[in-house]
């Protein structure tokens, strides 16, 4: 099992490249300033949230939901990123 402290490295990885990439969209679409803004809010909301769960699992003396609930972490991340770079990315296309 990884350690608590490389899953919150994971995290702020993952969160902070979704923000580098937003920064990154407002200089070239400066016109789509909210809903850029919107993306980054919500990667730090998500990362908030993962944080909270990663710091107060349910369960503390079962190993196995122990794991449940790391595994359920790390799934949700994946699929919260996806949804905001897929966010990030309808909004950027060029027309």
């Amino acid at each position: 099992m990884a350690s608590l402290r490389d899953i919150k490295k994971e995290i702020d990885y993952t969160v902070n490249e979704v923000v580098y990439d937003c920064y990154l969209s407002l200089g070239f679409h400066g016109d789509k300033h909210e809903e850029i803004i919107a993306i980054m809010q919500g990667a730090v909301d998500m990362r908030n949230n993962l944080m909270e769960l990663v710091n107060n699992p349910a369960e503390k003396h079962n190993p196995s939901l122990v794991r449940k609930h790391y595994a359920y972490i790390r799934s949700q991340l994946v699929e919260r990123t996806e949804e905001l770079w897929g966010k990030l990315s309808e909004i950027c296309k060029f027309e």
